[in-house]
């Protein structure tokens, strides 16, 4: 998603240093933002504006005044009109000098009001405020270096003055909106900036939760495959009755394989649905995985004192499941034929405390690609339900895993 391709298609009708503000490439050879559509009619609008009221100012100063005083202001007039379009760059600078100017010649008049609305736009009030009253100065001055003797002086004076300050007041009006257009857009864009981050970090989040389930589900299963079908391949000499037997394990484990993966691409298809085909393990199905394992041929000790696994909340018997099937896995995995310990502790108000342990292996166990993922994942999901883990090897050269989580009384 692109932000360029809007302002590319409305560029026309915006100002050169808005357009310039959006990201637009419009710059002319010295960096400086070139004058769009807009710019242009209103440049030309100002600059008749300004050549209109310096021809009424000529043609009044004709009535009373000399052919060559009448010329030279022609002239005066028409080169203060032309320095209009140089108000974008210098509006400052050419307030100054047009307002000089104006007190001898009154054909500038016109372009003095524009200078001054130039000013107002681009301008803090400040630099404003001084500039204007420079040419309110040199517009009284003017009533009486080249005064009018059809209009009253008072009239004049007030005539200019109320003039420069109806074009200053317009032009920071001018300003105050566009000061807030910018602050609409810069809003606008950090408001965008930001919805796109919250959903990046949405999408991260769904993509560990995903990888977090698939790993302590289908980890376990796969273990099992691994181990059994290992078995197989180095004692094809087997007894009947095992070789079904483990052929049966690779079954079972392949089926509930299949199902959980079905369940998770069920949820990416359906992220709105709730899965529905089996119950979420709890810690009253604590008791059979410890029997799926030792059907595996894992030696397990299942060491507890919570007589009812039902009355554990839901989340977290789920947490202690997780914990204990990949700790189970890791065990078979990281020290084949070592028995393994689980024990788990608590009540209601104390918290639930559970831990796997299992000594040094027998034997030397190839590394295995990948390890310690999930462990990462199962520290995470107990720091969600609020709870703590902590994990490393023992001084005998085992591994011992030591998780607590809450039980509300």
């Amino acid at each position: 998603m692109t932000r360029t391709a809007r302002p590319e298609r409305l560029t026309w009708l915006l100002p050169s240093h808005l357009v310039a503000a959006a990201g637009a490439e419009r710059t002319g050879p010295r960096g400086r933002p070139r004058r769009t559509v807009r710019d242009w009619i209103v440049d030309t609008t100002i600059f008749l504006l300004a050549a209109f009221v310096g021809l009424l100012a000529a043609e009044t100063s004709a009535t009373y005044s000399s052919e060559a005083v009448a010329l030279t202001d022609q002239i005066v007039g028409g080169l203060a009109c032309c320095a209009v379009w140089l108000r974008r760059r210098w509006p400052a600078g050419l307030a100054v000098t047009l307002s000089v100017v104006s007190v001898v010649a009154p054909t500038a008049g016109g372009a003095v009001l524009a200078s001054l609305f130039s000013v107002a736009v681009r301008r803090p009030f400040r630099e404003v405020a001084w500039i204007g009253a420079l040419a309110t100065a040199a517009s009284v001055v003017q009533v009486f270096v080249r005064p009018d003797p059809t209009v009253n002086v008072v009239v004049a004076i007030g005539l200019g003055v109320v003039l420069i300050l109806l074009v200053t007041a317009w032009g920071m009006l001018v300003r105050s909106r566009r000061q807030l257009v910018e602050a609409l857009r810069d809003r606008a864009v950090r408001a965008e900036a930001e919805a796109e981050l919250r959903f990046e970090q949405a999408q991260r989040l769904a993509r560990e939760a995903i990888a977090r389930e698939m790993h302590d589900v289908l980890a376990h299963r796969l273990t099992l495959l691994s181990v059994h079908a290992g078995a197989l391949e180095f004692r094809p000499d087997a007894p009947p009755e095992q070789v079904a037997r483990a052929a049966g394990v690779i079954r079972d484990s392949a089926h509930e394989a299949l199902q959980d993966l079905r369940e998770i691409i069920g949820v990416l298809r359906a992220p709105g649905e709730e899965a529905a085909d089996r119950p979420q393990p709890t810690l009253a199905t604590l008791d059979s995985l410890v029997d799926e394992v030792r059907e595996a041929g894992m030696r397990v000790v299942l060491d507890t004192t919570v007589t009812d696994p039902g009355s554990v909340p839901a989340a977290t018997g789920r947490t202690v499941y997780r914990i204990a099937q990949e700790a189970l896995t890791n065990a078979r995995k990281h020290a084949p034929g070592a028995e393994v310990t689980l024990t788990l502790r608590g009540r209601p108000g104390e918290g639930l405390t559970v831990e796997v342990r299992n000594p040094a292996p027998t034997g030397p166990v190839p590394p295995v690609p990948g390890s310690g993922q999930g462990l990462i994942g199962l520290t995470e999901r107990a720091t969600l339900a609020g709870g703590r883990m902590e994990h490393g090897a023992t001084p005998d050269g085992g591994f011992a895993l030591r998780a607590w989580l809450p039980w509300p009384a």
